[in-house]
């Protein structure tokens, strides 16, 4: 066969936004988006369509989620003109504090081995999206996954570098604590011990087995039965800190989602522990600051950016497992504290600081349905492949979301056992009048927030279709007054932005930029998508 690198790409590429009449699945491996399809072209709804997806991506994208990761999602109904939300995060183990922790001589939370891994929600969130919504039992759903473990999947192009660069993480890990590591590194490296790479083909039997005793028992094997057992059994031999009742006790919650009026929109978001409150505090900010006609501009920017690092300022602060946070989210989230942090904007880049709002490495995936019904749904690891700590016997490699705690006794986000973490992970969604406009959602740690605030500006402010409005050049907030620019960013706009204050970094790569999928639906009944340029994102229709 003729010889090529499926790295290299020497020209531009254009992608059109894509209309479907009936229905829609998005996300960033074709095989993924195809299945959500598939089960709706069978009869299936949006909700069983990203229950399959989600059990498949794994598998499909296991540098971005696993078996052991959390979820979120909210799901728009149809017939109830009704938005649900469903928190499927984890809680740290009960043994495990930030005292114990700082006495094993960490000043920071880890983000490798059993320290930061906690219970882990997906599946019994998969679970309860099914009982509450799905039409189709779990054995079908997990059937497309159970299939492609055994078959084989090709490794698509974008988990390459991923894959190599994450597999270097845990092999430094492993040289320091190699028990809890070295099942990982026989699940997902080679015979060969090197990563694997585009167009590799991916079996994992264990995996397959696993969703099967997942689809017999609803889940329930994961935290009250057998595949519990194994869990808590490889975390005594190797010295983590799981009892079986941590799992006994976890259960998902449905919650009421938090929303922000954004010039005529409704943008809604998951309230906390997630940091989805950051995308409303800054449009809350910034819908009161006059941008340019011109949205690539350097005026533009420094307004998006600035309302950015005031809510971040803010939220990575206060935000915190719900039961433990002493500030009130409808303070964070009022006209008055908006207007006070706006005013701190000018035409210099500062130092972003938190206020006083008191009064006194992830997967994406977004469905629609002939019936009207849509979900926005993400589920992660927080960093590629997470705790680099698989289960023997299972395919289950465990997130490392509690690398996200703070170990400061002061902190609302204070690691303690039973407590929710701080959470990255956050599905969006937009609402005109009470009526779904649909499901977005820009994964990538703590560029989500930013990359939901550009889906939202992109589109209300500048008129973007749902593809332009992911293929506009990114910029990304990381700290202090230091932004990252993709190279797609006009000069000018750097050069200008730097004259404000702003320290400028112009990147080469843009894994680290966020990659996002939009589903529309258009006043004429169709449904419209884009997807992301930055990965292998697919838009799958009918």
């Amino acid at each position: 066969m003729p010889q090529f690198d499926p790295q290299k790409y020497a020209y531009p590429s254009h992608r059109n936004v894509v209309y479907a009449r009936h229905a829609m699945a998005c996300t960033s491996v074709p095989l993924g988006a195809q299945i959500g399809l598939d089960v709706m072209k069978a009869g299936g709804n949006a909700m069983d369509a990203a229950v399959a997806m989600a059990s498949a991506m794994p598998l499909l994208e296991p540098t971005g989620n696993g078996l052991g990761s959390d979820c979120f999602a909210l799901v728009w109904v149809e017939k109830e003109k009704k938005l649900y939300g469903l928190n499927a995060s984890g809680v740290a183990p009960m043994a495990l504090d930030a005292r114990t922790v700082r006495d094993l001589g960490y000043t920071e939370m880890p983000r490798a081995g059993w320290v930061p891994t906690m219970v882990p929600g997906a599946p019994a969130g998969w679970a309860e999206l099914n009982r509450r919504f799905g039409t189709k039992p779990l054995s079908e759903l997990f059937a497309p996954a159970i299939s492609y473990a055994r078959e084989g999947c090709p490794v698509s192009v974008n988990l390459e570098p991923q894959w190599v660069k994450d597999s270097a993480r845990i092999a430094a890990a492993m040289e320091k604590d190699p028990a809890p590591h070295a099942y990982w590194w026989k699940s997902f490296m080679k015979e060969d011990g090197s990563p694997y790479r585009a167009g590799d083909l991916f079996r994992w039997e264990e995996y397959a087995q696993t969703l099967e005793e997942l689809a017999a028992t609803d889940c329930e094997s994961y935290y009250r039965g057998p595949l519990m057992e194994k869990i808590v059994a490889f975390s005594r031999e190797t010295g983590g800190y799981f009892c079986e009742d941590d799992f006994r006790n976890y259960h998902p919650a449905w919650v009421e989602p938090i929303t922000a009026d954004y010039k005529g929109y409704t943008i809604c978001e998951i309230p906390p522990n997630g940091h989805g409150i950051t995308v409303l505090m800054a449009l809350n900010i910034l819908k009161g600051l006059e941008l340019s006609g011109e949205k690539e501009c350097a005026d533009t920017y420094h307004k998006i950016l600035e309302s950015i690092k005031l809510a971040f300022a803010d939220t990575k602060t206060y935000v915190a497992d719900p039961r433990y946070m002493r500030t009130r989210v409808e303070d964070m989230l009022s006209e008055e504290y908006a207007a006070r942090r706006r005013a701190l904007v000018t035409g210099k880049a500062l130092m972003p600081e938190a206020g006083d709002p008191s009064c006194g490495g992830t997967i994406y995936l977004c469905t629609a349905d002939p019936f009207g019904n849509m979900v926005s749904f993400i589920q992660s690891n927080y960093t590629t492949f997470g705790a680099g700590v698989a289960i023997p016997g299972t395919g289950i490699s465990l997130q490392n979301r509690g690398a996200n705690f703070s170990l400061d006794p002061n902190s609302d986000n204070c690691l303690a056992g039973g407590k929710k973490s701080y959470h990255t992970i956050i599905p969006g969604f937009m609402l005109e009048d009470g009526e779904a406009v649909g499901p977005f959602g820009v994964m990538g740690a703590f560029m989500q927030p930013q990359g939901h605030v550009l889906v939202a500006v992109n589109t209300i402010d500048y008129h973007m279709n749902p593809q332009e409005a992911l293929d506009a050049p990114r910029m990304q907030w990381i700290g202090g007054k230091h932004i990252q620019l993709e190279r797609e960013v006009p000069a000018h706009v750097g050069k200008k932005l730097a004259e404000m204050g702003h320290e400028v970094e112009v990147v080469n790569s843009n894994i680290d930029m966020g990659r996002g999928e939009i589903i529309w639906r258009t006043d004429n009944g169709l449904l419209v998508g884009g997807t992301e340029p930055r990965c292998d994102g697919t838009v799958a229709a009918w």
